[in-house]
């Protein structure tokens, strides 16, 4: 199976032409035989004309020449019924959606309209009046939804990647059922002019893909503000680096762990914590009661309103078009009245700050995509409660304005999948693609359904230009107590590495938090760990801006014998502190200051 980094190589140096890429896409969908995956797909025909034609073109660096996308029927692609999965609803789009739009201008190729539950309302993929995906790894299970469709079409193989939409977990419960990556952006970075609304302060357009770099691939190029969506954004979030060496990822405490009594579900997750920590990361538990708090009000608050404003039109004239259990949902009872949604919104913003507080010092968080996987007897049974099941651990994330990506843990011997995702706040993007790619890679798991072994990840992507590096030696490290400091400027891990050996580490006094003083001595001097960081130039400048005295940016000597800007302090500074130079970095004189404390 061909992801998009193999596809664009391919085509680039003319291993593979574009329309070879359009002809397998059909074949191969052909002899997957589940038409359920696609509510409307273009004529073969026509896409391989399309491919020809920009075969002839060349590929005039677009970033996905000939790449073969699929899109959710909730998003409008130019002469294809949009439906959202509703045949009285449909209408035929003159223009593509803004993010459409954009994937034909990189030049990908769309292939057709994915199945959806009805209103991207649902998270398990069986609300369609157009069948039911199959669950590409056990046909028993749901597919996950709403994006169902998107999903199962990566996951086959039919396609590379596929776009879906996200709302309360529609771009994330699916990939973590089928072995896949969801991409969820920060609320605002992808447009969603031309998408069905469900909750419309609320959706973004999401990704699925086979990996996190073709995530990322497709990001960059949907990514960005449109003057036609008015909750669209600038959201500069630099782009994915190496795996920092000491993040430090929030789990949630064993006693807001529920995986509804399905062990190899709960040991899945153990694997990953374990996992998480041998790629060096810092787990720490918390509390999760105002992350499951503000879940609650996605359905039981007033923003199911939204969703009855995508839909009134329709539920006015004809009802009956819509699923009993659609309706159920959104307008089974009395909607919030003006004083309900001022007092929700108020409870929000105290459950926002609580989010915040219990995140502070923590670079991303990690917790269960889905609890378990729901077999379709399951869901028939209590269609409520078991797609209620399958948003424990997503609802919160929009109302929060949090970015995150779910990615695949482990394939287990029943045919089952189970995932993680990555949870940060907005604009912490790439931070997630950085730990999402490492993480990934030590699954040693093949792609989707389509047993493809994993290839090797591309490296950490280029730092963007015109971004400056600089050095930390102290607070500022990765998982220390100021790193998201750094974070928060949209600043990029690129390497650990220390100091030429003529400088002495000084352990200041004052804090917290604890602060080292970087000195250059020449002889006497030790090599000094530390790690070298990217800033785009306005985040390095409100970084250097808040240095305060006796500490200072100058320029330091590495022991590769290159030099980057980086922490020194006065001398003077040091004349009553302690020399720590003999455990050679801040992060060992902390952990021994600990240890001698324990």
């Amino acid at each position: 199976m061909s992801t998009v980094t193999t596809l664009l190589a391919d085509h680039l140096a003319g291993r593979r032409t574009l329309p070879e890429t359009i002809a397998a896409v059909y074949a191969r969908y052909r002899d997957h035989g589940d038409e359920a995956i696609f509510i409307s797909l273009r004529p073969e025909s026509e896409a391989l004309a399309e491919a020809a034609r920009l075969q002839g073109e060349g590929p005039r660096g677009r970033r996905l020449w000939g790449v073969p996308v699929a899109v959710k029927d909730n998003i409008d692609v130019a002469g294809l019924a949009t439906t959202a999965a509703c045949p009285a609803f449909s209408y035929l789009p003159i223009a593509d959606a803004g993010v459409v739009a954009r994937l034909r201008a990189a030049g990908a190729i769309i292939i057709g309209k994915t199945n959806l539950d009805q209103f991207a309302t649902g998270l398990n993929g069986t609300r369609s009046p157009y069948g039911v995906p199959r669950n590409t790894l056990r046909a028993d299970l749901v597919p996950g939804g709403s994006s169902s469709g998107s999903a199962s079409a990566v996951a086959a193989g039919i396609v590379p990647v596929a776009l879906g939409t996200d709302t309360a977990g529609s771009g994330r419960v699916p990939a973590g059922l089928q072995n896949l990556v969801g991409l969820k952006p920060s609320l605002g970075l992808v447009s969603t002019a031309g998408v069905v609304p469900a909750c419309r302060t609320l959706d973004c357009v999401s990704v699925f893909a086979l990996t996190v770099d073709d995530a990322t691939a497709v990001l960059e190029v949907i990514a960005g503000p449109d003057p036609a969506d008015p909750f669209s954004r600038s959201i500069p979030i630099g782009r994915p680096g190496a795996l920092a060496p000491h993040p430090r990822l929030a789990v949630p405490r064993p006693v807001d762990l529920d995986f509804d009594g399905a062990p190899a579900a709960a040991a899945s997750f153990a694997l990953a914590v374990e996992r998480a920590r041998a790629l060096g990361a810092i787990i720490v538990p918390i509390d999760m009661t105002p992350f499951y708090e503000t879940a609650r009000l996605l359905y039981d608050g007033p923003w199911v309103a939204e969703r009855y404003l995508a839909i009134r039109g329709l539920l006015m004239v004809d009802p009956e078009a819509i699923l009993p259990v659609i309706r159920q949902v959104i307008a089974g009872r009395p909607l919030p009245d003006a004083a309900d949604t001022f007092e929700a919104q108020y409870r929000l913003a105290g459950l926002a700050l609580a989010a915040r507080a219990a995140l502070k010092g923590i670079d991303a968080m990690m917790v269960p995509t889905a609890p378990r996987p729901v077999t379709l007897a399951e869901m028939a049974a209590d269609p409520i409660g078991r797609n209620s099941l399958l948003g424990r651990y997503t609802n919160f994330v929009n109302l929060l304005d949090m970015c995150a990506l779910a990615v695949p843990v482990s394939l287990m011997e029943d045919g089952t999948a189970a995932g993680v995702t990555f949870i940060a706040p907005s604009g912490h993007d790439a931070t997630l693609a950085s730990l999402g790619r490492a993480f990934h890679q030590a699954s040693g798991l093949t792609l989707g359904a389509t047993g493809a072994p994993l290839p090797p990840a591309n490296g950490p992507a280029a730092v963007a230009p015109g971004t400056l590096e600089i050095a930390v030696v102290g607070a500022h490290l990765s998982g220390m107590p100021l790193n998201g400091e750094l974070t928060a400027l949209g600043a990029t891990f690129l390497r650990a590495t220390s100091t030429s050996a003529e400088y002495r580490l000084f352990a200041l006094p004052g804090g917290p938090p604890a602060r080292p003083g970087l000195i250059r001595v020449g002889q006497g001097g030790v090599a000094i760990a530390l790690e070298v960081w990217a800033l785009p130039p306005e985040g390095f400048g409100r970084f250097v801006a808040g240095i305060s005295a006796p500490l200072g940016i100058g320029t330091l000597a590495l022991a590769d014998g290159t030099r980057v800007k980086g922490f020194l302090c006065e001398q003077i500074a040091t004349e009553e502190a302690r020399d720590v130079s003999e455990f050679g970095g801040w992060r060992a004189y902390v952990a021994a200051q600990a240890h001698a404390m324990a």
